[in-house]
């Protein structure tokens, strides 16, 4: 079940994860196509300010997966609400604030970022400050966009998200056209397209947060300090991460500004906008390692985060190393699409390209780690990683190859400081565990307390009607074997055995590949019951309280064995069904 819903929300996630870069590559081809080498540094020149703002984003989107992820496992509703009502409003201040200040200083920011000084000799300011200024309308959006990811995640919303993702692809495509055919708006208009293109994609995600079925609701007493608190909290080492690509962005600006003028920076330019394509790719299969982690974590539960790492591994290698050869393969044709007028920077970004796509499949390993590791609560050890990835290893391998090999030192700067990274958490886990492995079991990094032990945890799958059966025999035995009584272990098999039939009865009949998951704990003198399947939502709390007063044999296992329990709680997230009851 894990690999199918890794995989589900992997392929959306990536999708998502363009929302970001989508129209960033579109504004490339059409500012390379149409405005020439200059607006191609200029738009360059505003990266460092776009992922700026894309920063505080991915921070309360962060922050988002993993608090609300804990509040969804645990059954705790008005946290949820709490953890939306919160990260709506701090979107919003956030645009609010950020919009004022670039507006306002647009002009010293636009000299800081390395365009230089406003004159007629030099046009790449104007150039650069227009596009900042026509982006910048669109902020209030570009972070809205952002928040609503994951929480369309978490309700299952798979297909609108998707659909927002395409049609904010088309409107850019199309408002750019009208941009350089009709308005003729230069840069501002290319920045504006940008802005008004992530206005459609909320406007398509917005409507599910209004449906009746919504798991989310704005609460006018959902403004807490402690939610506000643990977001920020979960979401800083997002923003360390963030940041820290802001200056290696920064840095090389002004590395390739001055061994190879306004030309290497196009070229940059080029590179890092596909760079970023490929990177929607790392960064969706380590959003959904963060999400799930999360939601195993709270569970304590070991086996699933072992799974979880083992798929994640899995996808990072082949699907980037898929990527890897179409962007070897494709590398000029790519840059065409930017550069074509100028064969030099031409040139320079297809080798640069090249280059860049052999770190990426230990920039996906990377990523996934770290995301994983901020789910699991490891944040300071997400932080060093992020540093070391982001900036601090490419950073250094450019300073010192760039006097020597010029641009291409700051190409090969990417694979030796993904390398490094690599090497650095390998380095870690094996002085954690003290033995070189290359297990997922010891990249899980799990202290030795967490979770039930093998003794004390049942768990088993189920696939078929006959599968029922058998693992209610097998949940009746082990029951028994930790010392309950022999009516709690027969009710505790009957419930099981009920649930499953029903779930495989009713939930099976599409033909699609369908599974049920239970696990059965016993810990410190309590237990506890969880059963998990990816079929329709369906309630069965909700459902023996409306039938309370029908036939009272109906259901007699499940019943019984919620008058034992201390608690019944059923969730729906990620698009499975979660019943857990605590005996």
């Amino acid at each position: 079940m894990i690999r199918r819903l890794f995989r589900q929300m992997m392929i959306t996630q990536i999708v998502s994860s363009m929302t970001v870069t989508l129209c960033m590559l579109i504004d490339s081809i059409m500012i390379g196509q149409f405005l020439g080498t200059d607006a191609m540094a200029a738009y360059g020149f505003t990266q460092p300010v776009l992922l700026a703002f894309a920063a505080p984003g991915a921070m309360i989107s962060a922050g988002v997966q993993v608090v609300c992820g804990k509040t969804m496992g645990s059954g705790d509703r008005e946290g949820t609400d709490a953890c939306f009502t919160v990260s709506a409003a701090l979107t919003a201040l956030i645009a609010a604030l950020g919009l004022l200040v670039v507006l306002c200083f647009s002009g010293p920011i636009t000299t800081l970022l390395g365009a230089g000084e406003p004159g007629p000799d030099n046009p790449v300011y104007k150039l650069t400050k227009d596009y900042l200024t026509g982006f910048m309308l669109g902020v209030p959006a570009f972070l809205a966009a952002q928040i609503m990811v994951p929480y369309m995640q978490m309700s299952g919303s798979r297909k609108r998200l998707v659909a927002a993702v395409l049609l904010m692809t088309v409107s850019d495509v199309v408002f750019d056209f009208l941009n350089v055919l009709v308005f003729h708006g230069g840069t501002f208009g290319m920045g504006l397209a940008s802005g008004l293109s992530y206005y459609v994609a909320v406007l398509v995600g917005i409507g599910y947060f209004f449906r009746k079925d919504c798991l989310f609701r704005l609460r006018r007493d959902g403004l807490r300090r402690d939610t506000l608190r643990a977001i920020l909290a979960e979401g800083i080492p997002t923003v360390v991460n963030q940041l820290s690509l802001v200056l290696l962005v920064f840095l090389f600006n002004r590395i390739l500004d001055a061994v190879g003028d306004t030309v290497a920076v196009a070229a940059y330019s080029a590179v890092s906008t596909v760079s970023n394509l490929c990177y929607a790719f790392s960064s969706g299969i380590a959003s959904v390692a963060l999400m799930l982690a999360a939601m195993f974590a709270i569970d304590e539960d070991r086996s699933s985060l072992y799974e979880l790492v083992r798929t994640m591994c899995r996808y990072a290698v082949t699907v980037l190393a898929s990527v890897t050869l179409v962007v070897l393969l494709a590398a000029g044709p790519l840059v065409a699409l930017f550069l074509d007028n100028d064969a030099e920077a031409m040139a320079l970004a297809s080798k640069g390209l090249r280059l860049f796509s052999l770190c990426l499949v230990p920039c996906a390993l990377n990523t996934g780690f770290k995301f994983y590791y901020q789910g699991i609560g490891r944040v300071r050890l997400m932080e060093l990683i992020s540093v070391l990835q982001n900036f601090a290893l490419p950073a250094l391998a450019a300073s010192l190859l760039s006097p020597l090999l010029g641009a291409t030192g700051v190409w090969i700067a990417f694979l030796c400081g993904e390398s490094a990274a690599l090497l650095f958490i390998c380095l870690h886990v094996w002085r954690v565990n003290k033995r070189v492995s290359l297990s997922h079991e010891d990249f899980a990094l799990l202290s030795p307390g967490f979770g039930a032990a093998p003794g004390e945890c049942f768990e088993r799958s189920v696939h078929a009607l006959e599968d029922a059966a058998n693992i209610s025999e097998e949940a009746t035995d082990f029951c028994r074997s930790r010392g309950q009584s022999g009516r709690m272990s027969f009710l505790v098999g009957l419930c099981i055995e009920e649930i499953c039939c029903n779930i495989v009865r009713y939930g099976f009949q599409d033909r699609k590949k369908r599974s049920v998951d239970v696990r059965l704990v016993f810990r410190d003198g309590s237990g506890m019951i969880r059963i998990r399947d990816n079929c329709a939502q369906f309630n069965p709390v909700h459902y023996i309280e409306l039938h309370r007063q029908d036939d009272p044999t109906a259901h007699i296992g499940i019943r019984l064995v919620m008058a034992e329990a201390k608690s019944a709680v059923y969730l729906n997230s990620y698009g499975l069904n979660n019943l857990t009851l605590q005996l």
